[in-house]
């Protein structure tokens, strides 16, 4: 990698600090970009430069194209890492790289035209012989023809951004009287996500598993390789909560054909980099083609564990030599890794986001637990940007193993000043059918898990025993790391009062 030395990392939040330990475990210096909301992250203190975007909402700074070229520029920056969500499938961002003599760390700007407009890439897919989901040829113009459209093929349906990911700007509409609202929502969300709209309509699948697959492809697109599937069918509002590798739903014949689907539809879209092809599985066990995300994914680290590949290091190993650093045969599959997407969301009010001070902050160690995070105590949980604040990955020789480490890890994860998804996820590693792998993407509807969440009162007895017991770890593990401070510190009486003291 001695042709390019500085890199300017394009993004926020747990994957900013992601791409930038690999940039120091390479040896190449990294480039930091922040909102006025963001200037004491972990990325920022983490990386060796640091630039200022003015601003607080993500379409003036994290998504001004313009002004991160800019800064790229002004730091003698070589390549741009664009993380995942933001600009990574922006195809114009990643011909303003190529234009300014920068490597955009993913696909070619032809190749982001394609897949990053999802009605256009299921076409070319679908001419290619690989099954599809019915759905609407052309962008609808208004609610009236979604309507006369989803009519025709029958309810329910699903109203999509023709553009983005991350499952947003997905509408259902169960009958002719919800298109409207369904249409109008998915045009708000997808502008405000990914600042450009068009609506396709599809049939929506009952019972449906959401598999996909990672895949790897040099530069000149004749190479692909894959790392195996990822199950991701646990999911609220169409986007993931967890995902698993390998599915427990494949045989060896049908995991073989997903496989050979991934990698001829990368070489159909002309695809370089590192990517994921997105199946659903129906019922009767027939996939179809979803779409491509053409960048980093968020749940990576469960394929990094099953292939034993360092997915974000390969991005730039590709990017630099334009080639894949392995063969398919090299890529041995081994074990099972377990994602659990922390958010900042209350999974008892429809999984909606909460904001606030974290106040304390305990993190799952042990054999076969990872967590990839930016959270610090006393940042601040903003409204401006996504809600995923961690991920707790639990790896073992099987998905039972990893399961049951799962529960330890889950237990011993305490986020304190903000709600979070984390007892959504305690409650669903004892759920038997998760335990089984009866899951699909209408689990969380459908098992009634939310009605098994218990709710703690602020304040509860049994909450101020907790938060006592994990200040009093605290205590214990910052006494046993240094022989200079003192254990306690003499209070200042005007100090005010933390919640925890209060809570003692």
């Amino acid at each position: 990698m001695t042709s390019f030395r500085r890199v300017l990392v394009a993004n926020r939040g747990e994957i900013a600090v992601r791409v930038v330990r690999a940039l120091k475990t390479l040896g190449l210096e990294s480039v930091a970009i922040y909102s006025d909301v963001d200037a004491g992250a972990k990325h920022v203190c983490m990386a060796d430069r640091a630039y200022r975007l003015p601003g607080v909402f993500a379409a003036e700074t994290y998504l001004d194209a313009e002004k991160i070229i800019e800064i790229a520029r002004k730091g003698d920056c070589d390549m741009i890492h664009p993380g995942y969500g933001l600009l990574s499938e922006a195809s114009e961002f990643s011909k303003l790289c190529q234009d300014n003599g920068i490597k955009f760390v993913g696909p070619k700007p032809e190749t982001l035209a394609i897949s990053g407009n999802k009605l256009e890439c299921k076409k070319l897919v679908e001419s290619h012989g690989i099954p599809v989901v019915t759905y609407s040829r052309e962008p609808m113009a208004d609610p009236e023809q979604a309507s006369k459209f989803a009519s025709d093929i029958g309810f329910p349906v699903l109203l999509k951004s023709a553009f983005g990911g991350g499952g947003r700007g997905i509408r259902e509409a169960k009958n002719r009287h919800e298109v409207k609202s369904a249409f109008e929502a998915s045009k708000r969300e997808a502008e405000g996500s990914f600042g450009k709209f068009a609506v396709y309509v599809e049939k929506k699948l009952l019972k449906t598993r959401h598999l996909e697959v990672q895949i790897v492809a040099s530069d000149d697109s004749q190479d692909a390789v894959h790392l195996g599937e990822r199950e991701c069918s646990i999911q609220r509002r169409y986007q993931k909560l967890v995902e698993l590798s390998p599915s427990p739903a494949l045989d060896d014949e049908s995991r073989k054909l997903l496989w050979d689907y991934a990698t001829r539809i990368s070489k159909i879209v002309k695809y370089s980099n590192v990517g994921t092809v997105e199946f659903l599985r129906d019922m009767a066990g027939k996939f179809y083609f979803l779409e491509i995300n053409s960048r980093l994914q968020v749940e990576h680290p469960v394929s990094e564990f099953v292939s034993g590949i360092d997915i974000v290091n390969t991005q730039f190993e590709i990017a630099t030599n334009g080639k894949i650093p392995f063969k398919q045969k090299d890529v041995r599959l081994s074990g099972c890794a377990i994602e659990f997407r922390v958010n900042a969301e209350d999974p008892l009010s429809d999984f909606s986001p909460t904001t606030g001070k974290v106040e304390f902050l305990q993190i799952p160690f042990g054999p076969g637990v990872r967590v990839d995070t930016a959270l610090q105590e006393g940042m601040v949980i903003s409204p401006y940007y996504d809600s995923l604040v961690a991920k707790l990955i639990t790896t073992g020789t099987d998905f039972e193993q990893a399961r049951k480490r799962a529960l330890v890890a889950l237990d011993e994860f305490a986020v304190y000043g903000i709600e979070t998804t984390i007892p959504f996820h305690r409650e669903l590693v004892r759920n038997d059918q998760f335990a089984r792998g009866e899951i699909s993407t209408t689990f969380i509807e459908t098992s009634g898990i939310l009605k098994r969440i218990p709710r703690l009162a602020e304040n509860s007895l049994e909450d101020q025993h907790f938060m006592i017991a994990a200040l009093l770890l605290s205590h214990n593990q910052s006494s046993a790391s240094s022989t200079v401070q003192p254990r306690f510190k003499k209070k200042d009486p005007n100090q005010k009062r933390s919640r925890f003291i209060d809570a003692i």
